[in-house]
């Protein structure tokens, strides 16, 4: 029997059917796709804040030794001389303080950004403008605000904050606010925030612990209307509404895989940035204390 003359409108044919029947089976019959639920690894640092009646050396010596890579500028020991990214900083003291940094192998991630209320709007807008430019100076990813406490400042505050949300945007860096009472207190106030500030580059680091803090709500519910927009996560505990947040992870009511799972739900991909922990007598005793946070916060995501 003579095979019929394959013609070159027929190799076509074919070949486009064949593309067509490949492309509607399913990738995983090929073996080119296999989905599994990977645990959540997300980079983990430590803020300065349990080290704040020791100097500066000694509190990254700390954070070192505590197995951390990444550090934040959260609270100044102004007393001893640190100011970290605030508007009085001198080019001298930030290349001194980007350079302790470095020389312990670690890398700021994040600095504090403190809104002068009660002034000026154009006095507002230029300090915090010069805090911001500090912080690029340090090479941080990105910049925290705490919110405003008192009604009568929100107005100006948010707009300074969308002032300083276009001006970080140019330079690259995140501006967020994290929950931490008057207007950002919970998700509804943090949502109001948003919607005032009305800025893409506006976003947000959670605080679970804080949420307990100030209104004594469940941190993994008043996630949910926010939790895409969640950028960086606060570690620390707490037992009750003002209760103590200067204690070991596990100790107090935050629902850390709760939180965890439902960030990942979103693609959340860090940084997780302990905040806090129990104060030892010494830099040394902080920073067992330190670690064993970190190890806790390990265990958890090895589960998400």
């Amino acid at each position: 029997m003579n095979a019929t003359p394959v013609t070159r409108r027929h190799f076509l044919t074919a070949a486009s059917s064949s593309l067509v029947t490949a492309a509607l089976v399913p990738r995983s019959v090929f073996g080119a796709e296999k989905k599994t639920s990977a645990a959540a690894s997300w980079p983990i640092g430590c803020f300065n804040r349990p080290w704040t009646k020791w100097s500066y050396d000694e509190t990254l010596d700390a954070i070192k030794g505590a197995g951390y890579r990444w550090t934040g500028l959260l609270t100044p020991g102004v007393a001893k001389g640190d100011v970290f990214t605030s508007s009085s900083a001198t080019p001298e003291y930030l290349a001194a303080l980007k350079q302790k940094i470095a020389a312990r192998g670690l890398k700021a991630n994040m600095s504090a950004l403190r809104v002068k209320n009660g002034i000026p709007l154009s006095d507002a807008i230029a300090d915090t403008r010069r805090q911001i430019e500090n912080a690029h100076t340090v090479g941080v990813e990105s910049v925290l605000t705490f919110g405003v406490d008192k009604p009568d400042h929100y107005a100006q505050y948010f707009k300074v904050m969308a002032d300083a949300a276009a001006f970080a945007a140019e330079r690259k860096i995140k501006l967020v606010m994290k929950p931490h009472g008057g207007g950002s207190g919970s998700s509804q106030e943090i949502v109001t925030a948003m919607k005032a500030v009305g800025h893409p580059n506006f976003k947000v680091w959670y605080d679970a612990g804080n949420i307990i803090f100030y209104t004594g709500k469940d941190p993994v519910a008043e996630l949910e209307p926010i939790a895409e927009h969640v950028t960086g996560f606060c570690a620390k505990d707490c037992a009750a509404q003002r209760g103590d947040v200067m204690v070991q992870f596990g100790t107090g009511k935050v629902d850390f895989a709760g939180v965890f799972k439902k960030l990942k739900s979103t693609g959340f991909n860090g940084p997780i940035m302990v905040e806090c922990c129990k104060i030892g007598a010494t830099p040394q005793e902080t920073m067992e204390n330190a670690r064993a946070n970190r190890l806790f916060l390990e265990k958890v995501l090895a589960n998400v």
